[in-house]
């Protein structure tokens, strides 16, 4: 006999964009939670949707930035209970190196998007400073 099985677990994807081990691309939220705090770009997977290709659909969207889902590396997933106060959301986060940085223009849900120095950041939304400083120590990138 099967188990019932009841989940209400929203799936995200962020992607973290370091350029020359000195700067991360960070959007300012429009929408609540955390509207007007900095962040990774990202959001909800659709469907129907490959999870690399949502990270590259949010990255484009809120920053205009436009990187095929290819060129992204997949680091980590996500999932403690509260880590979002909109409800239990499970979010798989990848990450490109850049040698320059990529011209960002905010749009979509972000207020802003703007290149920020690994010394100068500012309070960064939801789990997102846990996240960046486990990306630069795997990448072995020193602040």
């Amino acid at each position: 006999m099967g188990t019932t099985i009841e989940q209400n677990i929203l799936i995200a994807a962020d992607t973290v964009v370091i350029c020359k081990k000195s700067k991360v691309l960070l959007i300012k939220r429009l929408n609540p939670p955390f509207e007007d705090h900095w962040a990774f770009p990202g959001g909800f997977v659709e469907n129907d949707e490959d999870l690399a290709v949502a990270a590259s659909r949010e990255l484009n969207e809120e920053t205009s930035v436009n990187v095929p889902f290819k060129n992204l590396i997949q680091f980590k997933t996500y999932g403690q209970p509260g880590r979002d106060p909109r409800g239990r959301t499970v979010s798989v986060v990848y990450y490109l190196e850049t040698d320059y940085e990529l011209d960002a223009q905010a749009a979509d849900d972000a207020k802003e998007a703007y290149w920020f120095d690994l010394q100068k950041l500012p309070k960064l939304a939801f789990d997102h400073s846990q996240i960046l400083n486990e990306i630069l120590l795997e990448l072995k990138i020193t602040v």
